[in-house]
This record gives C-alpha cells, sequence and structure tokens, in this order.
C-alpha cells in the first residue's frame, strides 16, 4: 500500500520507518530543509544544544520503535540510553531543595528528607497510579482505540469530572510536593484545573522508569533523529524535503492524495504528523481544541563549567524557570538552555541570578526564541493539544480520525506530547494500518 506521511517530526518518522518495515511503500512529506522537528538541535559559534527533548521517560518505547524497525537501539547507538540519576531538583521560595531520584523507596525518603510526613504522602498520592498505568497501558496506549467502542473500565478514567488541581489540593497540605506532581503540565503551559487527574500517571512513570538521555557526547537526543533518518534510507522511505503539504485530497469518500505546492503525492493512507490545523480538510474536527505555547527559551553559552547545576533544575515561583545544562561546547566552555514561563518582566538570566545562579557576565553565546518562534520553526507546537477538561482527549485525532485512510500522530494526536506518547501514537497507528 502507499503510504504519505505528512511532517518529519519524530512522530513522522518514527511512523515511516515502523510501516516501511511492515512492507508498504513511505513517502514522507516535510515542509522544512531538514528531518527531525523538535528532534534536533540549535547550533552558533561552536555551541550546540537539544532543541527539544532533553531526556524521555518509558525507554522501552524508544527500543521498542528500534527493535521493531531494524536493528536494536543499542546496535545502533554503541550503548544503551542513559538512566539519570536525578530526574530534576526543584528549588522553592523557601529555599528548601528537593532532588527527585527515581524508585518509590527513594523518591519516598526524599520526600520525607523534605519535611516530616511528607515521605508517606507522596507515596499514598502515587500509587494508585499504579492502576491507572496498568489500565491505561492496555486499553489506550497499546491497544488501538475509538471513543465509541472504549473499554468500561477506560471510559470511566477519561470520562472522569476530577481534575489534577484538585486531587493535588486534597492529597497534600504542603503546597512543595504538589508543584512536584503538576511540574510536567505546568511545564507545558497548562492550567492544573483543566488536566484530567488520570494524567497525573506521569508522576508514576517517572517513579518507575525514571529519566534517560542520550550523553551530549553522544550527540544528546538529537542522535535519535540521526539513526532514525538513515533508518528512512535503508527501508527505501521516500523523502520530499521543502514540500509544504497544503491539504489533503479526499475523491469518492476517501483519501486520495496529498497536495503540495509541487503537486499530488498519491497515497492509498495518509498519516498525519503535524497539526491537524494545517491541514483544511482535518481542521475542522480539531476545531475545538487549541495548541498549548511553547515557554520562552534561551540557549546559553558560558566559560567555564556549571558543576553546581543537576541535569534538569525547576526554579517554582512567578516567573518559573527551569534550567538544563547540556549540550556541545568548546573546551573551557559549558552549555545550557533556560525556560520561562508566567511573568517574565526581566531578561531569563536575570531570574536565575536571582536565585543565586549569575551567569550574566560570562555569556559568550545566546539564541533567544520567543514561543511564536519555536512554533514557526517547528510548524506547529512540539506540546500539542492544551488540556481544556476532561473532553480534550477524545477531540484529538489518531490513531484512526473521521477522513477515511486518514490516520494521526505526533504531539497532537493521541496519546499526547513527548517522546514516549508520541512513540506510543506510532506504533498504535502502525497496529491499525498493518501489514502491507
Amino acid at each position: 500500500m502507499r503510504v504519505v506521511v505528512v511532517g518529519g517530526g519524530y512522530g513522522g518518522l518514527a511512523v515511516s520507518v515502523r510501516l516501511a518495515k511492515l512492507g508498504h511503500d513511505v513517502t514522507l512529506v516535510e515542509a522544512s530543509d531538514r528531518l527531525g522537528g523538535a528532534l534536533t538541535t540549535v547550533e552558533t559559534e561552536g555551541f550546540a544544544w537539544d532543541a527539544g527533548p532533553w531526556s524521555l521517560q518509558v525507554p522501552a518505547v524508544v527500543r521498542d520503535l528500534f527493535r521493531k524497525s531494524g536493528q536494536a537501539l543499542e546496535r545502533e547507538l554503541g550503548g544503551d540510553l542513559t538512566p539519570l540519576e536525578v530526574v530534576r531538583e526543584h528549588r522553592f521560595a523557601d529555599r528548601s531543595v528537593l532532588r527527585l531520584p527515581s524508585g518509590a523507596r527513594r523518591q519516598t525518603d526524599a520526600f520525607e528528607a523534605l519535611g516530616p510526613g511528607l515521605g508517606d504522602a507522596w507515596d499514598a498520592y502515587v500509587s494508585p497510579y499504579a492502576e491507572v498505568w496498568d489500565v491505561l497501558r492496555r486499553h489506550y496506549f497499546e491497544e488501538p482505540w475509538t471513543p465509541a467502542a472504549l473499554p468500561r473500565e477506560v471510559a470511566a478514567l477519561l470520562d472522569s469530572r476530577a481534575h489534577l488541581h484538585r486531587r493535588l489540593r486534597k492529597a497534600f497540605r504542603d503546597d512543595r510536593p504538589a508543584m512536584v506532581a503538576g511540574h510536567p503540565f505546568v511545564a507545558e503551559g497548562h492550567d492544573l484545573r483543566n488536566v484530567p487527574a488520570w494524567a497525573g500517571v506521569v508522576t508514576h512513570l517517572e517513579q518507575l522508569f525514571g529519566a534517560w538521555t542520550v550523553p551530549a557526547r553522544d550527540g544528546g537526543l538529537a542522535r535519535l533523529r540521526d539513526l532514525l533518518v538513515a533508518r528512512l534510507a535503508t527501508r527505501g522511505v521516500t523523502v520530499l524535503l521543502d514540500t509544504p503539504a497544503t491539504d489533503l485530497v479526499v475523491r469518492g469518500g476517501r483519501v486520495a492524495a496529498v497536495a503540495t505546492a509541487s503537486g499530488e503525492v498519491a497515497g492509498d493512507a495518509v498519516v498525519c504528523a503535524v497539526d491537524p490545523r494545517r491541514l483544511p480538510v482535518l481542521a475542522p474536527h480539531v476545531a475545538r481544541t487549541m495548541p498549548a505555547m511553547p515557554p520562552v527559551i534561551a540557549h546559553v553559552g558560558v566559560e567555564g563549567d556549571l558543576d553546581d547545576l543537576p541535569h534538569e533544575t525547576v526554579l517554582h515561583g512567578d516567573p518559573m524557570v527551569v534550567v538544563r545544562p547540556g549540550g556541545r561546547a568548546p573546551e573551557g566552555h559549558a552549555a545550557l538552555t533556560v525556560h520561562g514561563r508566567g511573568r517574565l518582566a526581566e531578561d531569563l538570566l536575570t531570574v536565575l541570578a536571582r536565585h543565586g545562579t549569575d551567569l550574566r557576565q560570562r555569556v559568550v553565546a545566546r539564541v533567544d526564541r520567543t514561543p511564536y518562534e519555536t512554533v514557526q520553526a517547528w510548524g506547529g507546537s512540539p506540546h500539542g493539544v492544551l488540556w481544556q477538561g476532561r473532553g480534550t482527549v477524545r477531540r484529538r485525532l489518531g490513531p484512526t480520525t473521521p477522513v477515511p485512510g486518514v490516520y494521526a500522530v505526533g504531539a497532537h494526536a493521541t496519546p499526547g506530547s513527548g517522546l514516549a506518547y508520541v512513540g506510543l501514537g506510532a506504533a498504535l497507528v502502525a497496529t491499525v494500518i498493518g501489514p502491507a
């Protein structure tokens, strides 16, 4: 079967190699002059920073992608993904600090050290999510689904009126563990009052699987992009760069081609791996959703090292600042990326200095991106769809869509944004389409 994949970000790459391995004739159409989307690097003056993802949870998803599409990741990478000792460090307004490890026992101990009774409170909050993960894994993350044919236990979760803000208020009298649990969503621009309580399963995933990465010396997570691009060639995928898709062509009630400025690219099936709003045929089906806006970003190169900063540090407050050392730098220098959300009335490095880390006199290179510039560069928000209550999960497209022969994958599709969820979405689409 001829399959056209629209969008060469991580979702497009992942679904293309899976479908090609299943024997389909795959053409990948990408608007820009390079593949990878957010899974790439920003480079200037000898520095290179991960443009998007810096770590991942559920590493089995990436390993499965490589194994199901060709050689094992370890052989391609020259070694396995690297586990991080600390998922992230949280620094609070009262100057207290929590270094969040993986593992239930270690997390309980870390919270107990933060405050008496917080260890038991954290365990009581996270433990029920083990059952939530089991239900979602079997019937939502790993099995194709449609809103009209959901198992009762999954429908009960997805349709629950409970939201994460209420769950956190009930679970913690201390704001600090609530900030830790809510951080993954706040960092992506969501209001916790609009995030379903079941989505908090991410805390269980971080506890169970930890955080993993590819070291900067080996190319960072952008190395996965390089390996997948090479696999496109191995699997015979046709890649059309600088070819923006303008719409889908529907004939006889079924998709027949992808329209581009250069003409139509015929296909028996089409996989939308971009924001569906960019394709007029799909746009009406996602009219009730909104994109989650990226943060303000500063990629910074400095003289000297950054020994006092762990892999990721969250400075809680308004604005909230996230600091991620990492990337390639000339000898005697270091690279870091700073994200900001909230009331940003001053420069991000000034905010960082107020929190005790003043790098302003050491800066030798810098690349800034506004949320608008990030969306323009990647053709959509890397954080996908904004949570607007319990109905949001059913308003996203994927793995199928209302248009026969059209499927959806990526941050804007089911099951959501992030390397793990997007990778699971690619596997779902490959399962629905099946072998050639």
